[in-house]
C-alpha cells in the first residue's frame, strides 16, 4: 500500500488529492509543522525533512508533481492524465510542473516573509512583492480558463491537481480575492470535485485521529 507523509495543506495535498480522484488505498501519516523541528524521527525516513514523502514498495517520492505524474502512470489508464499520443500532452505537463515551479515558489517567500519569520525579520514590502509576482504569473492563465474549463486536454488532469494546490495556497494567504475572474471560477469548480472534497475530509480526520493541529501548515518548504 501507498504510505503518504502529509501536513495540513501542504504540497503534500497535491497527491493526497490525486490518490482520491484515483481512488487508490493509501496510508495517511499526518505530521506537524514543520516535521524537520517538532517530529526529528522523520529525518530518518526523509533527510530532507519536508513533506511530501510518498512511499511505494522500492520506491520513494519527494516531489509533489512528480508523484503526481507518478501515481497517473500507477493508475493507468486514466483520464487524469494526457497520454504522448494526445496533442495536449506537452500543454499537460508543462502546466502540472507550472503549478509548482511558477505558481507556488513565489508564494512560499511571501509566507517566509509575511509570516513565517521572527517578527523583527520580517518584511512586508518583499512580501507584497512575490505576492504580485505570484499573481501576474496566474494571469496567464486568464485568457486561457475564458475559454476553457480546465487547463487542457478538454477534461481534468493531474495539471489542475498542481495548480489547485496553488491556489488553494493563496486563499490560505489571502490573496483569493485577488484572482481574476475567470481564475475564480475555475477556482470555485475545482473545490466542487468530489476528489477535492474527500482529501481536505481525509486529512481532517487523520489530523484528528493522530493527535496533529488541523490548522494549515504554513507552507514555505514543509
Amino acid at each position: 500500500m501507498i504510505t503518504l507523509y502529509h501536513c495540513v495543506s501542504a504540497r503534500s495535498f497535491r497527491p493526497l488529492w490525486m490518490l482520491e480522484e484515483l481512488g487508490m488505498p493509501y496510508d495517511l501519516k499526518m505530521l506537524p509543522f514543520p516535521p524537520r523541528v517538532l517530529a526529528r524521527s522523520y529525518l530518518d525516513l526523509n533527510p530532507l525533512g519536508t513533506v511530501p514523502l510518498m512511499i511505494n514498495g522500492a520506491t520513494r517520492m519527494t516531489e509533489s508533481a512528480a508523484i503526481c505524474q507518478y501515481l497517473c502512470a500507477l493508475g493507468a489508464p486514466t483520464s487524469l492524465q494526457v497520454d504522448p499520443t494526445e496533442a495536449d500532452h506537452g500543454a499537460y505537463l508543462n502546466h502540472l510542473h507550472f503549478g509548482e515551479a511558477t505558481l507556488t515558489f513565489p508564494q512560499t517567500l511571501v509566507l517566509r516573509y509575511a509570516r513565517f519569520e521572527p517578527e523583527h525579520r520580517r518584511q512586508p514590502i518583499v512580501a507584497e512583492d512575490y505576492a504580485k509576482w505570484f499573481l501576474a504569473r496566474l494571469r496567464t492563465l486568464e485568457p486561457m480558463l475564458t475559454q476553457q474549463e480546465h487547463l487542457c486536454a478538454g477534461r481534468f488532469t493531474a495539471a489542475d491537481v498542481s495548480v489547485g494546490y496553488a491556489l488553494l495556497l493563496a486563499q490560505h494567504l489571502g490573496l483569493a480575492s485577488r484572482f481574476t475572474p475567470a481564475v475564480t471560477a475555475y477556482w470555485e469548480r475545482l473545490q466542487r470535485r468530489e476528489g477535492y472534497r474527500r482529501a481536505l475530509q481525509a486529512q481532517e480526520a487523520a489530523a484528528v485521529a493522530q493527535g496533529v493541529s488541523t490548522v494549515p501548515a504554513p507552507d514555505t518548504d514543509a
